[in-house]
């Protein structure tokens, strides 16, 4: 309904869809993850990757000494050495423009200089923490998959949804080597364990799994068709823990994501407040130190974390407290101990016959470690430009150039981040050491999955 009455002869001169002079803002994902790491310098003139050195802990000594025995000048006593093992940090170079016209900018709306710096910016922060996601997920889903096709017959070679976490394990020194005939691992197919002496990646990726490799497990001995057949779970004997819902009527945990049931887990395959205990139980266990804020960190998609509100545990937690924020709000803060992170960039799944497959991640201190080598590079290049074109926040290099065209006109807008992430393992601390300790290679983190 028009507001003028103005007479029709005139009604032209009433401007219509005039063009607002700003720009509205657009959705943004919920960051997190590279807050997680520890952030390291990486130094000049070193190559682009570094391997860094971990050493274990000694044994418990439990026996008293021999009385008889302290009577020469080692006392009795045998020397000892702690174990060691080694990660690699690596940096790669991550960047993005875009190019303005300033001259004819001057007729948009409004100003698109600065609202390019603001989209770069954002770019910047969401593709690091992409970055630290995926370094994140992808070794704390490692060596946890199923078996993609049956065997015709018994044979050494089997083809799995996602061969990572089995191609590389550490040899006696500690250091990382790929799985080989004199590198073994230990891993169970369908029920029984079986000797892997190597992977290989299919020339065409048709993993279901979020970042995974599709290809086939070759072991030094016969698998049976009955331990191959498809869906049976393939689990490295140093693969991180992953949590799913139990069975409704056994309690048992389904051993593959491919097993998870609406119909017949508990609540109904969702989230549960027990699964975030035992994630959180599990990093205890194995002495995975807190954050700064004496919590752990739970990052979680909004999504995922409503299966919570249908669980009747959760549900006993909050009764009679209608007032409280996880009600009020559907903001659940803290739990158990846990600091629950909401976050966008958690990776969905969406596998046939089984539906939506969402997955939390509980992680505590040192799950990731940040190289970062930024600053460092841009050093040669501040000194022979000039600096003040060169802005950094937060590791990340906001680059300006000015016009080179010949009407100096077009401007260039840059961020470049040198750096990467690496989750370090935690062979050393084993039951040997740690009674309570597992024997998974990455220790400072568990995965959630569930529907």
């Amino acid at each position: 309904m028009a507001m003028n009455n103005l007479p029709s002869a005139i009604q032209s001169v009433i401007q219509q869809g005039f063009l607002e002079r700003s720009f509205g803002d657009s959705l943004r994902a919920r960051l997190g993850f590279r807050a997680i790491a520890d952030r390291e310098a990486f130094m000049a003139n070193i190559g682009e990757s570094i391997t860094k050195t971990r050493t274990g802990l000694l044994p418990a000594i439990t026996t008293p000494m021999a009385a008889a025995s302290n009577t020469d000048i080692s006392s009795g006593l045998t020397p000892q050495n702690y174990s060691v093992e080694q990660y690699i940090l690596s940096v790669d170079q991550y960047a993005a423009n875009m190019m303005l016209n300033v001259a004819t900018s001057r007729v948009a709306i409004g100003d698109l200089y600065l609202q390019n710096a603001e989209k770069l910016a954002e770019q910047a922060s969401r593709s690091i923490d992409t970055i630290a996601r995926d370094a994140l997920f992808s070794a704390y889903m490692g060596g946890n998959t199923r078996v993609k096709t049956t065997l015709g017959s018994a044979g050494t070679t089997v083809a799995v949804d996602d061969i990572r976490g089995f191609r590389k394990t550490l040899n006696s020194s500690g250091q990382p080597v790929d799985v080989s005939s004199t590198n073994k691992v230990v891993v169970t197919v369908g029920a029984t364990a079986y000797n892997l002496i190597g992977a290989t990646a299919d020339g065409s990726n048709t993993s279901t799994t979020p970042g995974g490799i599709s290809g086939t497990l070759t072991f030094d001995s016969n698998v049976t068709t009955t331990d191959a057949t498809a869906g049976n779970a393939v689990i490295s004997a140093v693969a991180p823990m992953i949590l799913r819902p139990s069975t409704t009527s056994g309690l048992v945990m389904a051993p593959t994501t491919a097993a998870i049931s609406a119909a017949n887990d508990i609540n109904a395959g969702k989230l549960t407040i027990q699964m975030i205990l035992a994630g959180k139980a599990q990093l205890e266990a194995n002495s995975v130190p807190k954050l700064a804020n004496g919590l752990y960190n739970c990052y979680s998609d909004p999504i995922h974390l409503t299966g919570l509100y249908q669980d009747p545990a959760f549900q006993y937690f909050f009764r009679g407290k209608p007032d409280t924020p996880e009600y009020r709000q559907g903001a659940i803060a803290e739990l158990l101990g846990v600091q629950i992170i909401e976050t966008n960039l958690n990776p969905v799944q969406s596998l046939s016959g089984v539906g939506t497959v969402r997955r939390s991640i509980v992680c505590g201190a040192g799950a990731l470690v940040e190289g970062v080598f930024t600053q460092t590079a841009y050093q040669a290049a501040a000194a022979v430009d000039d600096e003040s074109m060169i802005t950094y926040v937060d590791d990340v290099a906001h680059v300006t150039r000015e016009p080179l065209d010949a009407l100096k006109q077009v401007v260039t807008q840059s961020w470049s981040y040198i750096g990467g992430f690496v989750a370090p393992t935690d062979t050393t601390a084993n039951p040997t050491v740690l009674p309570t300790a597992s024997n998974a290679a990455y220790k400072r983190a568990v995965i959630l999955e569930s529907l």
